[in-house]
C-alpha cells in the first residue's frame, strides 16, 4: 500500500498512526495539494489528503474512511469495537477530534492570507470552535484513562493528532493549562512510538 500525503497534515498523521498502531508496511509518498504540479487531485478528485492506494490500485480517501477500513483488514489491536453503542461513542471522539483540526488548519490558512484579504472575525469563530470542543473534549474525558476509559482505541488516537495539530500549529493556545487532564493524556500517547515518530513538522 502507498499513503500519499504530508508531514504537517493532522489527517494524514491520525492515518500513519493506525497503520502503525497495526503493524501494517506501506510506503509514505510525500505530496501535497498545495505544492505545484501536485498529483493528488488525479487520485482523489476532492484534491485532499491523505489517499490510501490499496495493492489493487483502489485509492481510498478522507482518514475517516481510510482508518476503518485499516482496522478491519487485519484482526490484531482493534481499534474499532464491533458495531454498537460503543462504536459510535468512538466515531464521535473522532468526529470532535476532526473538527478542531478543521477549525485550526482554516484559520492557519485564512492567517497566511495578505492583511488586506484577511478576516480577523472569521479565524476569531474558528478559534472559538476550538476553545469550545477542548472544554467538551476535558469534560468527556474527566478522571478516565482513555477516551473510552480504560483501554485504547481510535478515539485516543483522533483526540491525539488534533491536540498535537494545536501544539504545531497554535502554540499560543494553552489547552494544558486549561485541561490538564488533556495534557495528562497527551503526555502518556506521545510514549508511544506511533505518536513520537509521527509528530507534525514543516
Amino acid at each position: 500500500m502507498n499513503l500519499i500525503g504530508s508531514h504537517t497534515s493532522p489527517y494524514v498523521r491520525k492515518v500513519r498512526i493506525v497503520l502503525a498502531e497495526k503493524k501494517i508496511e506501506y510506503d509514505f509518498l510525500i505530496d501535497s495539494p498545495w505544492l505545484e504540479g501536485s498529483g493528488v487531485p488525479n487520485l482523489n478528485p476532492l484534491g485532499k489528503i491523505p489517499v490510501l492506494i490499496l495493492d489493487d490500485d483502489t485509492p481510498l480517501f478522507d482518514s475517516r474512511v481510510i482508518v476503518q477500513y485499516i482496522d478491519s483488514v487485519t484482526p490484531n489491536n482493534k481499534l474499532f469495537p464491533a458495531p454498537n453503542r460503543e462504536r459510535i461513542e468512538v466515531k464521535r471522539w473522532e468526529a470532535l477530534a476532526d473538527g478542531i483540526c478543521d477549525a485550526a488548519a482554516t484559520a492557519f490558512l485564512e492567517g497566511k492570507r495578505p492583511q488586506a484579504q484577511r478576516s480577523d472575525d472569521w479565524i476569531a469563530r474558528q478559534r472559538e470552535k476550538i476553545t469550545r470542543s477542548l472544554e467538551f473534549m476535558s469534560e468527556e474525558l474527566g478522571e478516565n484513562k482513555y477516551c473510552m476509559g480504560t483501554h485504547f482505541s481510535l478515539a485516543d488516537i483522533a483526540v491525539g493528532t488534533a491536540l498535537g495539530y494545536l501544539c504545531f500549529r497554535f502554540a499560543d493556545i494553552a489547552w494544558q493549562e486549561a485541561h490538564p487532564n488533556l495534557a495528562r493524556l497527551y503526555a502518556k500517547l506521545m510514549q508511544r512510538p506511533s505518536f513520537a515518530e509521527t509528530a507534525p513538522h514543516d
